[in-house]
């Protein structure tokens, strides 16, 4: 079984391999899981649960309400030799319109938040939405969310790609994260243990899921203070980047010294359209969904601005969105 959280395949046939456990209109189309209170259920669009609103069916999925239920969802597909890709909040991918082959395990039910104010503490599971969170924390008068306010993700993803905005990031407060193997073994992991760089941890790739995460915050602060400089950073986000369409956040890493944003903006991309899907005109490392766009339009986008940018510059753009599933080969 192999669990992934960022994997694209391009292929040059039409076609996509259907196994045997691919169901037709008369087959079951949900199989509930023994000793939990959910089920799994097949051919499910997972344009409803991207931010991009884009991408096709998962052939299984599944959304877990605790660990319990989300072993068995693990021990489900390793029995049926199911490969299985993680789903947070769906703000950093890009699915094919294929969809997704295996089980699409969704972390969106987990959701639970405990704030220690003898420790300062906050832990909270995977599936609580960043923002919720960041505004949550800032009402209590808790300083360290303030920079995540505008981040469209989840606790799970964000600790998994190390998350970060205004020159702070989640390593810079993480103290622990609490992770599920395909065997049922849960470690707690430090911040140290993660391995974190810009934008990455070794959780990447791997086959192990975050379950809750633990961040050292600063409580006693007035309220209305935090609230007002998380408020600002909301407000930043909303004026510097396109909200107003389906994305993914930003498309590319930032190749220091440059900002990717600059780059493609210098090279004349601002506004560039393949169908639906265009270079953001108030941002340039965004590409937006201008209504009916499909994952082909913005992959093939995605690799456009990428020739352009390496035929003047000579840097290669590497896509901080994750592609899942199999996209045709580029033109």
């Amino acid at each position: 079984m192999a669990i992934s959280q960022a994997g694209v395949s391009v292929c040059t046939n039409s076609g996509v391999n259907v196994n045997k456990r691919q169901t037709t209109n008369s087959e079951i189309k949900e199989i509930p899981l023994p000793g939990t209170d959910c089920a799994i259920k097949s051919q499910v669009p997972l344009s409803a649960y991207t931010s991009y609103r884009v991408g096709g069916p998962a052939e299984w999925y599944v959304a877990p309400r605790n660990i319990e239920a989300m072993h068995a969802s693990l021990i489900y597909a390793k029995e049926e030799g199911l490969p299985v890709t993680v789903l947070g909040a769906g703000s950093n991918l890009l699915v094919s319109d294929r969809g997704i082959r295996g089980l699409v395990i969704a972390t969106r039910h987990l959701r639970q938040t405990h704030f220690d104010p003898e420790t300062g503490l906050l832990t909270v599971a995977a599936g609580e939405p960043i923002p919720g969170l960041a505004m949550a924390a800032a009402e209590l008068g808790w300083e360290g969310l303030e920079w995540a306010v505008g981040i469209p993700g989840t606790v799970g993803g964000a600790v998994v790609m190390n998350a970060g905005a205004h020159n702070s990031c989640i390593a810079d407060i993480l103290v622990s994260a609490q992770v599920l193997s395909p065997d049922g073994t849960i470690e707690t992991l430090t911040s140290e243990q993660l391995g974190y760089s810009y934008r990455t941890s070794i959780l990447q790739g791997s086959d192990r899921i975050v379950t809750q995460a633990t961040f050292r915050m600063q409580p006693g602060a007035h309220p209305a203070r935090v609230i007002a400089t998380t408020k600002q950073h909301k407000q930043h986000r909303l004026t510097t980047q396109p909200y107003d369409k389906p994305s993914c956040g930003s498309v590319f890493r930032n190749p220091k010294p440059y900002a990717a944003g600059w780059l493609i903006e210098q090279t004349g991309l601002k506004g560039f359209q393949i169908g639906k899907a265009q270079v953001a005109q108030r941002h340039a490392n965004f590409i937006v969904n201008c209504g009916g766009a499909s994952a082909w339009d913005i992959f093939n986008l995605i690799r456009h601005v990428q020739y352009q940018v390496q035929d003047r510059w000579s840097i290669l753009l590497e896509p901080e969105v994750k592609m899942l599933g199999e996209f045709p080969a580029a033109c």
